[in-house]
């Protein structure tokens, strides 16, 4: 269910929960802030109870004020994530979309950088063989 919510966000209500993963918490005002171009307070609180009732956000009462956190995990909203952009933009290969950051990123990526890919896609190939 989430899954599906989170692709039904508009922009700026993404632009809200990435407030909120990077925050962890923030109040509606605190949103207010942070948010690029922002519009009124009222629409910002409007949002946060929109996404509230869409499942993305929770509320808890701190004294007057409401603070708002994500309501899914971020491991959880990142691996939702990866897997759309990687069904929307690479036909779901995980190899393509490697192969595109490392084609953009690749002279900014230390040695140090590289070893530790390395490492990585040596668990994973280890992890692969074992099922």
């Amino acid at each position: 269910m989430a899954k599906k919510t989170y692709l039904r966000l508009s922009n700026r209500e993404r632009q809200i929960m990435d407030i909120l993963y990077r925050d962890g918490r923030a109040t509606a005002a605190e949103v207010h802030a942070k948010l690029p171009d922002p519009p009124s307070y009222s629409a910002v609180r409007a949002t946060l109870r929109i996404l509230e009732e869409k499942g993305q956000v929770r509320h808890e009462q701190d004294g007057p004020r409401y603070v708002f956190r994500p309501a899914v995990a971020r491991d959880k909203a990142k691996r939702t994530a990866i897997r759309h952009l990687l069904s929307t933009f690479f036909d779901g290969s995980t190899e393509l979309a490697v192969a595109t950051l490392l084609d953009e990123s690749a002279s900014q990526l230390s040695e140090d950088d590289f070893k530790k890919l390395k490492k990585l896609i040596d668990v994973a190939e280890s992890k692969g063989e074992n099922r």
